[in-house]
């Protein structure tokens, strides 16, 4: 094998690993399938830790109801439940076993609640609402133990490695700190009563469990940012893929033809735009309409800057009445202006006469209503 031949299979090579390399970023189209299919990114962290937030300042809000609800309980069970002979009945255990329920519904429900609402928002301020079906589909690939043990020694896998020892660190830190700064006020317990020591240690618990999450939240911000880089370079095309997507999309009648209909709209919208500064408006007088300007500085001709028949027809003058413009009728010309000259351009020297009698009459009729004024 000569020199030559081995330079072209090297550059085949590289030419091929270009082509097939993810380089492109994702288009809306790939987006939104992996959208479908469940595939979107977000922080759990984030969630998480704002959950957790709302638990204790939930708690740290409800404390007093809380704490009256326990002595209620607490007082009838050694009160009534146990010395009372008929709560020692099956009836009896069971009106017990509905209080003790109805008293934690009432001490933790509100809580439970203000979680499930803050860790919804939390989701949907990610990925906003989205219902799929293919995650809940069963892959076979889920339950084998090999796949399994690549996805555990995956890079993916030593992330998550990662950000649980970290999230322990944060934890252990933030309590040691904490903690060291309260000795002094610990070793003070045992001088005062048992409520103040109670309360002391709820405030005491609380802070360093907001301390806490705090600090995981801002964990789970700079997670969210990784989540999206690491979404964004796993959602990457090839050249190749982008062509192939694009293909798909010209030949979809739909899309085609939903795309036909945007431009015919920005092409009125733009059209329409023109009428006030047309100098005249030729019809013939209901099916067709024509707006001509004339420019001496843009064109040596007048030029054709709308049309249109039927009830884009209706709109020019609909939009030159409001805007003061002539409206002249002239079946003939109007009809030959429209079927042999396009908008932007200018009318053939065979229509010069015609056109000039119009301007000028339109013209005569602004000067008048300028010395009339």
């Amino acid at each position: 094998m000569d020199l030559k031949t081995i330079k072209l299979i090297v550059n085949l090579q590289l030419f091929a690993e270009d082509k097939d390399a993810k380089t492109e970023k994702a288009t809306p189209k790939r987006k939104q399938d992996a959208r479908k299919k469940g595939q979107v990114f977000q922080s759990r962290e984030i969630t998480s830790a704002l959950v957790l937030i709302s638990v204790f300042l939930g708690f740290k809000a409800l404390i007093a109801n809380i704490y009256g609800e326990l002595k209620i309980l607490i007082t009838k069970v050694f009160t009534q439940y146990i010395i009372i002979d008929e709560y020692l009945t099956p009836n009896g255990i069971w009106r017990l076993y509905i209080d003790i329920l109805r008293s934690f519904a009432f001490i933790i429900g509100p809580i439970i609640l203000i979680s499930f609402a803050v860790g919804f928002v939390g989701s949907y301020s990610q990925v906003g609402f989205l219902l799929t079906t293919e995650t809940l589909k069963v892959k076979l690939n889920r339950i084998n133990p090999l796949q399994g043990l690549k996805r555990m020694f995956s890079p993916r896998g030593f992330t998550e490695l990662l950000k649980a020892i970290i999230k322990i660190i944060i934890v252990g830190y933030i309590t040691y700190v904490n903690l060291n700064n309260e000795a002094t006020n610990i070793l003070v317990l045992m001088k005062i009563d048992v409520k103040e020591t109670g309360i002391y240690i709820i405030d005491t618990t609380i802070g360093i469990a907001l301390n806490i999450c705090i600090a995981l939240a801002i964990f789970g911000i700079i997670d969210y940012g990784v989540q999206w880089w690491e979404y964004e370079r796993n959602m990457r095309m090839t050249k190749q893929e982008i062509k192939e997507e694009y293909k798909q999309i010209e030949g979809n009648p739909e899309i085609k033809s939903r795309v036909k209909q945007k431009q015919r709209q920005m092409s009125m919208r733009r059209m329409i735009h023109e009428v006030p500064k047309a100098d005249v408006i030729i019809t013939n007088p209901t099916h067709v309409a024509v707006a001509m300007r004339y420019d001496v500085s843009l064109s040596d001709a007048p030029v054709v800057v709308a049309k249109g028949e039927g009830y884009i027809a209706m709109k020019i003058k609909e939009v030159a009445r409001a805007n003061n413009v002539e409206i002249v009728e002239n079946k003939e010309l109007a009809r030959t202006i429209y079927k042999t000259v396009e908008i932007g351009e200018a009318i053939p020297p065979e229509l010069y006469q015609a056109v000039a009698e119009i301007l000028a009459f339109v013209y005569s009729l602004k000067n008048a209503n300028v010395r009339g004024g």
